[in-house]
């Protein structure tokens, strides 16, 4: 990013800049995934997480009374292990198959290269944005995704709101300054009071614009949209921003464009956005329950019934990784939200 003389950024735009930039962006000129990247996500840990993923969208395919066509779509694919293995499970089953039309949303161009190749002999539709979605049933699977989306954060002080931004100069040096700001724009973009009972606020206008869209789609005809991320119930609103590089913290500040940023999701906050754009929540879990209330445990015990304990060993490993709440187990939540009417709760029991 070429920098004249002093300017200031929003941390929004600073965050889309390093990790979204054509040339010089995180996402757009490396694959950041697995032990050799920067960070492992759950598809890479073990194939069953991808597998409960399938069943849980072929289970909601029946509960809408198995349409002839309908569109999945997953928002950010990453290296495309998870769609690759739910495709795998897909196959099993020929008339789900056949109605299911896939789609994913990427925005790297790099990355897409990568997930063209892993699922070069699938029917497969990439999709430049949102709008391009058809008007049929639609179910949207989201797995880290929306961590990785720009935020801004917003600090009172003295009862005043504070806007964060970066203030960068020539010689490289970038630092956070607060600027005042009317947070009343915020609430009349979004259409609820997010300050109320608040010191800090995180908060994502892309989330925002990104659910826009999914809720008309799931509204206008009928769906629903699962998300499974890093997060936080709480109802007060913390400061989780986080850089990270080569699998340990990394200086937000530091390493521009080389370092992957994110942040933790205030569940509460996503669930007020799917609520005031008229969808139903249909269940909030962590995601170990998320995953046993579907059967990994039991689909672990099948697969792993005739082989060497060492193989034994290295599936229930991965699975204790996936929900030992001292782990992911925890750390990750889960939200589905539905079109109002809908009565589909596989997977939840909150």
């Amino acid at each position: 990013m070429k920098i004249k003389n002093k300017f200031i950024l929003t941390l929004d735009k600073y965050i889309f800049e390093a990790l979204y930039n054509q040339k010089s962006g995180y996402y757009m000129n490396k694959n950041p995934f697995g032990n050799k990247g920067d960070y492992i996500t759950s598809p890479n840990i073990s194939i069953l997480f991808s597998e409960m993923i399938a069943i849980w969208v072929i289970a909601f395919w029946e509960n809408l009374k198995c349409p002839k066509k309908f569109n999945l779509i997953e928002l950010g694919a990453g290296n495309g292990e998870m769609m690759n293995q739910i495709v795998k499970t897909f196959n099993k089953f020929p008339m789900f198959k056949n109605s299911c039309k896939i789609n994913i949303l990427e925005k790297s161009v790099y990355l897409k290269k990568i997930q063209k190749k892993k699922l070069k002999n699938e029917n497969v539709r990439w999709l430049k944005n949102l709008n391009e979605v058809s008007n049929i049933p639609n179910i949207f699977i989201s797995n880290e995704f929306f961590d990785a989306l720009p935020i801004k954060q917003f600090i009172k002080k003295k009862n005043q709101w504070y806007e964060r931004n970066v203030k960068l100069s020539k010689l490289n040096c970038k630092k956070f300054i607060d600027i005042k700001f009317d947070i009343k724009k915020i609430e009349k973009e979004i259409g609820f009071n997010i300050s109320s009972k608040q010191n800090f606020i995180e908060y994502s206008p892309l989330t925002m614009k990104y659910l826009k869209i999914i809720s008309r789609k799931i509204t206008s005809s009928t769906g629903g949209i699962l998300i499974i991320d890093y997060g936080y119930w709480d109802n007060k609103m913390k400061n989780t921003l986080q850089s990270i590089s080569n699998h340990d913290f990394n200086d937000v500040l530091k390493n521009f464009g080389k370092a992957d940023i994110t942040y933790n999701l205030n569940f509460r906050l996503i669930e007020k956005m799917l609520k005031k754009l008229n969808l139903k929540i249909i269940g909030k879990e962590s995601q170990k329950n998320f995953l046993i209330n579907l059967g990994i445990l039991k689909r672990a015990e099948i697969i792993s019934k005739n082989l060497a304990f060492s193989k034994k060993v290295n599936i229930y490993s991965r699975i204790k990784r996936l929900t030992d709440k001292n782990l992911m187990g925890d750390l990750f939540k889960v939200i589905s939200a539905t079109k109002k009417g809908i009565n589909f709760y596989t997977g939840f029991t909150s």
